[in-house]
């Protein structure tokens, strides 16, 4: 998701790690595979901060401004898979939308040429997480942070009653759910994305990478680290649930796979034990942009990921 400033895997975890992937990938000619081959490289991986990592170490590759680690999960996907440097391609990117898979982006240090420029007709496996900033995520956080604590000031203060989703309350109204309109065109967009990868790299097998849990199952269990009235941790836990949806959709209608990183992510959100948690909250303990995944959170997706490819879909 947007942000500016902003392999192995043990078998203890990974015998707690839940992995859930619908739907086949492309094999030989664009066709569905009936004989199961795990793919390997050559590997691009395409995404936002989420697939990038920024601010976890070590921070790699250009231009600087995308905040790329090589402890994301598309560098410890390459490990895990054995590939070699010039296998791999990681173009990832802080604040990319789908947009940026088409056109250069800007960033705060430099500018990353179009993503899907990387990909071509020698790609083997690709991976895509994306959508987050289509959405405008980071910013509707940001106003549900504002909102919430000035509904509670203003309650403090007496001045009226606690408002239980003030944030909801500004995104949904008369019947018009403005977030929703954003993720269902966010699945039209990755619709076009998918056929456009399909295009160059007809012998790829595609895996989008969903989001992992930012906000706990449980309203009230968010407060102090994230500054949201338990009625709009609700509002966003659902959103992010909508997007991972429509992910998942558009992905099987592409004959894509979809890579389910919230399941084992659950309890392991930006409010969760420090030790445990993927996903930082806004004042960040470990290594890691607010509000993103940490080390621990990059290596619980790429070793979803790793399942996925392993596993025939």
């Amino acid at each position: 998701m947007r942000t500016r400033t902003w392999l192995g895997v043990g078998a203890a975890f990974a015998c707690g790690a839940l992995l859930s992937a619908v739907g086949i990938g492309w094999g030989e000619g664009g066709a569905a595979s009936s004989l199961f081959t795990p793919p390997n490289g050559p590997y691009v991986a395409l995404g936002d901060s989420y697939t990038a990592g920024p601010k976890i170490p070590g921070q790699t590759g250009e231009p600087a401004g995308c905040g790329r680690s090589d402890r994301n999960y598309p560098a410890l996907v390459a490990d895990g898979l054995g590939l070699e440097a010039a296998e791999f391609r990681d173009v990832s990117c802080s604040g990319a939308t789908m947009d940026d898979l088409f056109a250069p982006q800007s960033t705060g240090n430099g500018v990353n040429p179009a993503q899907l420029s990387a990909v071509s007709t020698s790609t083997r496996l690709v991976t895509l997480g994306i959508g987050g900033n289509d959405i405008g995520f980071s910013s509707l956080i940001t106003t549900c942070v504002t909102a919430g604590v000035r509904d509670q000031v203003e309650n403090w203060l007496g001045d009226r009653k606690a408002n239980e989703a003030p944030c909801r309350e500004r995104y949904v109204s008369a019947g018009t759910d403005e977030v929703g309109v954003k993720i269902k065109a966010a699945g039209e967009r990755l619709s076009g994305a998918l056929s456009d990868i399909k295009r160059r790299a007809p012998k790829a097998w595609v895996y989008v990478v969903g989001y992992p849990a930012i906000l706990p199952a449980k309203d009230a269990a968010c407060g102090p680290a994230m500054g949201l009235v338990p009625g709009d941790v609700g509002f966003l836990r659902q959103k992010q649930q909508q997007l991972n949806a429509i992910l998942r959709v558009t992905a099987r209608a592409a004959g894509a796979v979809y890579v389910d990183t919230y399941t084992p992510s659950v309890g392991r959100d930006a409010c969760s034990d420090p030790d445990t948690r993927w996903v930082e909250p806004l004042i960040p303990l470990a290594p890691a942009a607010p509000v993103h995944p940490n080390e621990l959170g990059e290596r619980g997706m790429a070793h979803a990921v790793l399942r996925a490819v392993r596993v025939p879909n």
